[in-house]
């Protein structure tokens, strides 16, 4: 399945629509990969091209005219926000409240609305961004009146593990906080999408709830740095 070969990339396309289900959405995750091999992808069927750096979405939009949505997957810097809102249909990555406000901000600038997702450290990893899994609600509760945001779920990474079974009660906390906030009814928050797994535990993060995975090496094959 792990090929850098674009005639691949097509079949990498079928293999990974065949192993989720309906209603699950697939994102391909771009980071240092080529305009070829994306518009490749695309044409397999791909319609949500994730990438984490501004920089690179800016040049990978100039390549690529296809009518996709394009989402922000990396941890956003506040200095790039205001590029970031211009490239993004969704932004998967908000982890506090001076971000939030910096991209209602320049929201605002250009009249659109801009679906959000909260980042969660569900792996309570020093080194990684997103907010503890305590304190999403707080956030929600003092971001949530943003005229220019919509929430509308939660993202986690989790730890990365050699064997993905070891990724599943981080899954599994993620989705129970998903629920409980989603429980909760808060005004101008609609709970719809929870974003987990990537190419080695999309399977388990479905099993525990996502409905929206993030793929890259499986779909474009090993990185080429």
């Amino acid at each position: 399945m792990i090929n850098n070969n674009l005639d691949v990339i097509r079949q990498n396309v079928a293999y990974i629509k065949q192993s989720i289900p309906p209603g699950v959405l697939l994102v391909a995750a771009a980071k240092t990969r080529l305009p070829d091999e994306v518009r490749e992808a695309i044409q397999a069927g791909i319609s949500i091209i994730g990438q984490n750096y501004v920089q690179e979405a800016e040049i990978m939009r100039q390549a690529i005219s296809d009518p996709v949505q394009w989402h922000m997957i990396g941890h956003l810097q506040r200095n790039k926000v205001k590029k970031a809102v211009q490239l993004f249909n969704m932004i998967e990555t908000i982890d506090s409240v001076r971000l939030a406000k910096e991209v209602n901000k320049h929201c605002a600038s250009l009249d659109i609305i801009m679906p959000v997702l909260l980042e969660i450290n569900s792996g309570k990893e020093s080194n990684k961004t997103g907010i503890l899994p305590v304190n999403a609600e707080k956030l929600i509760l003092q971001i949530n009146k943003l005229p220019n945001l919509r929430i509308q779920g939660l993202m986690t990474m989790g730890p990365r593990f050699g064997n993905p079974e070891n990724a599943r009660p981080y899954f599994k906390a993620t989705k129970i906080l998903f629920d409980q906030i989603k429980e909760r009814k808060i005004p101008h928050v609609e709970m719809r999408y929870l974003s987990m797994g990537m190419s080695n535990s999309y399977k388990i993060a479905i099993e525990e709830g996502a409905n929206i995975v993030r793929i890259g090496t499986v779909l474009f094959g090993e990185r080429q740095y």
